[in-house]
């Protein structure tokens, strides 16, 4: 009788350990698959490039980085969720003819922030860099106006801005000109064309040409 029971105890605790190697298992498995599947979002993300229209600025910094990759597509979603007008179409091929005229291959954004705001839009600046082809960053500003459509934020088209909206624009940039951030852009700006003499030049005649 004692045999019998070593040998059932020995039996036994080799089921444990294969239930063991098979738990063990699983959960590798499992972990595996939770990674690949966070791959794959972080990758579908990245690849996509999607416009964020969760605020002014968001839809902003997505229609400039849309822009330099000359995205078209990517940056009409910026204007409006209908039917996008001549003039933002226009705008749009302008844009991206500017940047491919400084033959810029990435940009960095320093900053991005409303002028003013008021219950019809948000006056949005944003400032960023230009990264050119022998890596020195070309400083830039731009604003731009953001309204709200089904509780998302779209650039307006130029053709909807009306006159006293554009007047209080206007006004809201000299304001912004006295800010520490325009200065530093200024800055900015006369360095690189002491390193740069003749480049507002060369991109004028790439434009015109």
């Amino acid at each position: 009788m004692a045999t019998t029971k070593k040998k059932r105890r020995k039996k036994s605790v080799k089921k444990l350990k294969y239930s063991n190697r098979n738990l063990n298992f699983v959960h590798v498995v499992t972990l595996a698959g939770i990674i690949l599947i966070l791959l794959v979002i972080i990758l579908a993300v990245r690849g996509c490039g999607g416009i964020s229209h969760r605020t002014p600025e968001g839809v902003v910094e997505g229609y400039i980085k849309a822009a330099v990759a000359g995205k078209d597509k990517k940056m009409q979603e910026c204007y409006s969720a209908d039917k996008i007008s001549d003039e933002a179409k226009t705008e749009i091929s302008s844009t991206i003819k500017y940047f491919q005229a400084h033959g810029a291959k990435d940009v960095n954004i320093d900053s991005c922030e409303a002028i003013s705001e008021s219950k019809s839009y948000s006056y949005v600046y944003i400032r960023y860099n230009l990264v050119l082809q022998n890596d020195q960053e070309y400083p830039c500003i731009s604003t731009y106006l953001v309204k709200v459509q089904d509780k998302k934020y779209y650039l307006y088209s130029p053709s909807d801005i009306s006159d006293k909206i554009s007047q209080q624009a206007a006004k809201d940039y000299q304001k912004f000109m006295t800010t520490k951030t325009y200065t530093d852009y200024t800055k900015a700006y006369e360095i690189f064309l002491k390193k740069n003499p003749g480049y507002e030049d060369k991109i004028a005649s790439k434009l015109n040409g």
